[in-house]
């Protein structure tokens, strides 16, 4: 499983960073029945991969009988890292890096697929409001993403593209989440950028900036990409997965569980079993990212049809490793653990 970023200088520090994180787990290749399965999320306090916590929480993979260890880091390429340097069994990102992976040698599958929108919300400051009113507007700007390789860089690459503005006509900067991607707009080191809720829902009680383009229902994702668009996920190694099939069952199950669990609740009930801390702008504040990030969640863990060739199109539209490649879709997600944890 090779990252997008393998390349790059914050990839080496990344997984360098990660043995660090990860010191405390012992054995990577792990788990199978009775076993610590680790997994790392691109950004446990994100309302976009609510499950993870909300799983635990609900008491659901204990019910399950595996014992799950779930890790942090700010970027979805910093979470596929440690994916990749067998730190971790699982991790719960976007399934966009799964196809990337695939072009560089890498099989990964994602198992559980919780969401058929991508999340995602591009925002501008109060200061560039004026002057981008959509992604033609980039050519020029600093635009805020999690990680240089992750999929909020992905996803604003073929905003720009798709509206006529080449990649090298912007600069991305990685600003991470939550307060560092707050401060970042405060200060203006960038004009605007992607993110998801908590941070969205801060932003605009602060009134510190403007949705432009917003991904977090299915039909506004559409709007913007072109199909459904499945993101948050849990993916992992192909070769574990089938050596390992009835931990993935089981994982299977806790979560397409709470997805269910989150479809029958109110965004206050579910507010009220996460972290308190996770409420960082207030309960309601919390509460009301829950309501705006809600909709893009799937009820099942299934794959939705046709969502693998809108991120293909997406991918293709700028990613210059996978213009010119052949992906083997089938080979990038399987339904047979969700459909079974869902029937």
């Amino acid at each position: 499983m090779r990252r997008h970023l393998t390349i790059s200088a914050a990839a080496l520090a990344a997984t360098l960073a990660l043995g660090t994180l990860t010191a405390c787990g012992g054995d990577s290749s792990a788990s199978g029945s009775g076993g610590k399965v680790k997994i790392m999320v691109g950004g446990l306090d994100k309302v976009i991969y609510l499950p993870a916590m909300l799983t635990q929480k609900l008491g659901y993979f204990k019910d399950e009988g595996v014992e799950v260890e779930l890790l942090t880091e700010p970027a979805g390429v910093q979470a596929t890292t440690s994916l990749v340097s067998g730190d971790v069994q699982g991790v719960v990102g976007f399934y966009d890096h799964t196809l990337d992976l695939q072009v560089k040698g890498k099989q990964v599958e994602s198992v559980v697929q919780f969401s058929h929108a991508s999340g995602e919300v591009e925002v501008v400051s109060n200061k560039a409001a004026a002057t981008i009113t959509s992604p033609k507007d980039f050519k020029g700007k600093k635009l805020g993403v999690t990680g240089l390789g992750s999929s909020t860089d992905f996803l604003t690459k073929y905003l720009a593209v798709n509206d006529g503005v080449q990649t090298e006509q912007f600069t991305p900067v990685a600003v991470g989440a939550g307060q560092t991607f707050i401060s970042a707009l405060q200060q203006g080191s960038i004009d605007g950028g992607m993110t998801t809720d908590p941070t969205v829902a801060q932003i605009l009680d602060k009134k510190l900036g403007k949705v432009l383009i917003d991904m977090r229902t299915p039909e506004g994702s559409k709007a913007a990409l072109g199909g459904p668009y499945p993101s948050s996920s849990l993916y992992m190694n192909t070769d574990w997965v089938n050596s390992n099939k009835e931990t993935v069952q089981k994982l299977a199950n806790a979560f397409v569980k709470t997805l269910k669990w989150m479809s029958t609740h109110s965004p206050e009930e579910i507010a009220g079993k996460m972290p308190a801390d996770y409420a960082q702008g207030g309960k309601e504040l919390y509460a009301r990212a829950i309501k705006s990030t809600l909709p893009m969640f799937t009820t099942d863990g299934v794959m939705p049809a046709d969502g693998p060739e809108t991120v293909e199109r997406v991918l293709k539209a700028f990613n210059p490793n996978l213009q010119n490649a052949t992906v083997d879709l089938s080979k990038t997600y399987t339904t047979e653990f969700a459909e079974k944890a869902a029937g």
